[in-house]
């Protein structure tokens, strides 16, 4: 009975530790060590500060989910339909909207692969 005891204590930390990586994306540190510096270094220029080209301020997490003219740009839970992706990976249309940043190569994959995994 004790064996059973521990096999399942073991079961469950186990458990707790899956979940706990899969949560850390949902964490705020990880949107302000991780997420936050790469639109700062691509994105606030013309989305930041007094910048909200598009009708967008991603400078603020209330900004980023409000969107902009084109609406949502971020689907918390659903990458596959967030617009701010298409847009940052050059899938979207050439015009209206034009990939991010303008005019400029497209975001690292790894820099992708952190905005997606935050989404």
């Amino acid at each position: 009975m004790r064996g059973m005891a521990v096999l399942v204590f073991v079961l469950m930390a186990l458990g707790l530790q899956v979940a706990v990586g899969q949560d850390a994306a949902a964490r705020p540190e990880f949107y302000t060590t991780q997420v936050q510096p790469i639109f700062k270094s691509h994105c606030y220029r013309c989305h930041g500060g007094m910048n909200h080209r598009g009708g967008l301020n991603i400078q603020t997490r209330t900004g980023l989910m409000k969107g902009g003219r084109d609406g949502a740009v971020v689907i918390p839970g659903d990458p596959a339909k967030s617009l701010l992706l298409k847009l940052i990976r050059h899938e979207g249309p050439e015009h209206d909207p034009m990939p991010m940043p303008p005019k400029q190569p497209k975001l690292s994959d790894a820099d992708i692969a952190t905005v997606t995994r935050w989404i």
